[in-house]
């Protein structure tokens, strides 16, 4: 998840919580990563929020197609992330990078 400032901004320790709060609801994921973005852009009224969500998904790989490491790749762009290719990319290319261990 990124955003891009105005006024306000918000402590890193905020943004797991949000993430936890709506992962733990029963819904798919494209609405997860919807409201995350949603969220983050109605609290802090930012330039732009970008939400780039992950996840394995245990409901494919336990029953049904039964294909381990089954994960899926949504995202949602707002407000810059989604209007400027180069705010764009520059977000994309940070998040493809090798995590340190």
């Amino acid at each position: 998840m990124a955003y891009l400032p105005d006024r306000k901004i918000v402590g890193l320790s905020k943004i797991p919580r949000v993430v936890e709060c709506f992962a733990r609801r029963l819904q798919v994921q494209e609405r997860l990563t919807t409201q995350i973005a949603k969220l983050i852009e109605k609290t802090l009224n930012p330039k732009g929020v970008a939400v780039v969500v992950e996840a394995f998904h245990l409901c494919v790989m336990m029953r049904g197609v039964e294909k381990q490491n089954a994960h899926m790749i949504t995202s949602s762009m707002r407000g810059r992330f989604r209007s400027d290719p180069r705010t764009r990319e520059e977000f994309l290319d940070l998040i493809r990078r090798p995590k340190p261990l």
